[in-house]
């Protein structure tokens, strides 16, 4: 069994059993990736993935199993090599770092400015998607941080630590008949059509909460993962907005009014999460504590000491969070 083997049933896996498309990515043949699955599955007794002619069709049971374990070994592997650039060149490496939109607009650029400042030999790579992907990524160890409100929890393996709260504003025209009210009510807000995050992003389970707490049944009329998309079709009277706090600039969007929310809806916290194990170099205990100055080296080790996401929680209870 060869290291480069598992390398090639876990790329075949993560590019959906297309062997082509994991040979271009690896700078190799596809007839040299399929001997050396037929090779390893020989040497192992049993099929990684079923084929049907000289197509891969599915991964096999047994496959699934051997894969688990595939990504925990190639995971070890770029740990040490991680370890081994750590000391060769602390400042020089790589960080993946996978969020939303609402992040990477509104709550990163000051971190990420700041960070490639400090570090201008860090390669830093942005990866955006829903929340359920961006755990996912983290998690199979594609990117190094995972940056978001909604679905970490759902994930095990990942090692989560609060980093601040916020919560959410109405927005709409000058015109608009809300922006007349002094305070706000969720009946107000249910009385309009309303453009919103679609589910799974940004707090929007939240959100769904007040509402149904009140028996309400809003009309939402248009969704998007973007708040800037968000806020264009407010701009263009498809409803009233609702939106993150942080995403409301108040030079660019002088033409709307922001109508403060936070009495309507619970807080939510966004959180900073990686892989259980992973060797953190000391620019990635940089970066986190520069997101959230109180996530210290100190604090995150003491984080990954923790056995369950029972002690971690212990250790934030007391936290007071800023706000963002």
């Amino acid at each position: 069994m060869k290291l480069q083997q598992l390398r090639y049933i876990w790329e075949v896996a993560r590019h959906d059993l297309n062997v082509s498309a994991t040979a271009q990515s690896l700078y190799t043949s596809q007839p040299g990736i399929s001997k050396q699955i037929r090779l390893l599955e020989d040497e192992l007794g049993v099929e990684v993935f079923a084929r049907s002619g000289k197509h891969l069709t599915r991964v096999t049971p047994a496959g699934e199993a051997i894969l688990d374990v595939a990504g925990d070994i190639l995971r070890k592997v770029e740990s040490i090599k991680q370890v081994a650039q750590e000391f060769s060149d602390e400042k020089m490496g790589t960080l993946d770092v996978a969020t939303t939109h609402t992040q990477a607009r509104y709550a990163l650029p000051v971190t990420i400015n700041s960070f490639m400042q400090s570090y201008p030999d860090v390669s830093l790579h942005m990866h955006q998607g829903t929340p359920m992907q961006i755990a996912e990524m983290a998690a199979d160890g594609s990117v190094d941080f995972a940056i978001a409100t909604e679905a970490m929890s759902h994930f095990n393996d990942l090692v989560m630590m609060p980093c601040y709260r916020w919560n959410r504003s109405v927005v709409v025209p000058k015109d608009h008949p809300l922006a007349q009210v002094s305070k706000l009510t969720l009946q107000d807000v249910a009385s309009y059509p309303i453009v919103t995050y679609v589910f799974g992003f940004t707090g929007r389970s939240k959100l769904d909460d007040a509402f149904n707490r009140e028996g309400l049944d809003p009309k939402v009329v248009f969704t998007a993962v973007d708040s800037d998309v968000i806020k264009t079709y407010v701009r263009l009277g498809l409803g009233v907005g609702i939106i993150a706090s942080m995403a409301f600039d108040e030079e660019m969007d002088r033409d709307l009014v922001r109508l403060d929310a936070s009495h309507l809806f619970e807080y939510s916290t966004t959180k900073i999460g990686f892989r259980k194990g992973t060797f953190l170099r000391g620019y990635m205990y940089d970066f986190i504590q520069q997101f959230a100055p109180h996530l210290t080296p100190d604090v995150v080790k003491q984080v990954q000491a923790c056995s369950n996401r029972a002690e971690i929680e212990e250790l934030f209870v007391n936290q007071e969070l800023p706000d963002h």
